[in-house]
């Protein structure tokens, strides 16, 4: 028995890539206030790409093939994340704020000063739901990048019944990915200052995951 579900979850991880691969490239993706976040891009600067876990699938594939990173997960779980993170040319960083968080961080901000872009969902890898915890903020600021911030909602998706609401899009859904402005974090920054900066990113996510549903 034990080797039928080993089997199992081996030919997940094989499969799973090339079916989220095929469904992604389905989604007609809308992008609002995104040309800063383009300019960004061109110039090759490294930055912080943040959203949702719950409505990451989107905001790693806009963010495929272009010098990405992404912090998953060192779980099971995460495993079966990494095929399709390494089907769209990223990096893939194990690591969480749980286990292994400070020397994910150290990783995360060594990326960023090799100016790649990288992914974080700031809510992950076991929540709470939509809380943004530091890792985004304090390796954009040690490592004297920007941060960028998507809200990102599914017009057609399937909802499961896991802590972070994750949403399933559904084949040929249109997408709507609300950006900010790049935003940069002064380095003098103090410790309540930086929480402070924190908490504001947390509502600005939250505005811009609400925008997105809005006009999805």
């Amino acid at each position: 028995m034990k080797a039928d579900s080993n089997f199992l979850k081996k030919a997940g991880n094989i499969l799973l890539p090339g079916v989220i691969n095929f469904l992604a490239g389905t989604l007609r993706i809308e992008k609002v206030n995104f040309d800063k976040t383009r300019q960004l891009i061109k110039s090759g600067e490294g930055f912080a790409a943040v959203f949702w876990h719950g409505s990451m699938i989107a905001g790693w594939y806009v963010f495929r093939g272009k010098n990405s990173s992404a912090l998953i997960s060192a779980s099971k779980d995460g495993e079966m994340l990494n095929g399709v993170l390494k089907n769209w040319k990223y990096k893939t960083i194990r690591g969480s704020s749980s286990k292994g968080g400070k020397e994910a961080l150290e990783v995360l901000v060594n990326e960023l000063k090799e100016n790649r872009i990288v992914a974080i969902t700031p809510d992950g890898p076991r929540g709470p739901y939509h809380e943004f915890k530091p890792g985004a903020v304090v390796a954009a600021k040690k490592s004297g990048k920007k941060l960028v911030l998507a809200g990102i909602d599914y017009k057609k998706k399937k909802q499961l019944k896991s802590w972070d609401k994750f949403e399933l899009p559904l084949p040929f859904s249109k997408v709507k990915m609300v950006f900010s402005d790049p935003i940069e974090i002064n380095p003098e920054l103090t410790f309540e200052e930086t929480g402070e900066l924190i908490k504001d990113c947390e509502l600005k996510l939250k505005m811009l995951q609400e925008k997105a549903a809005e006009v999805a």
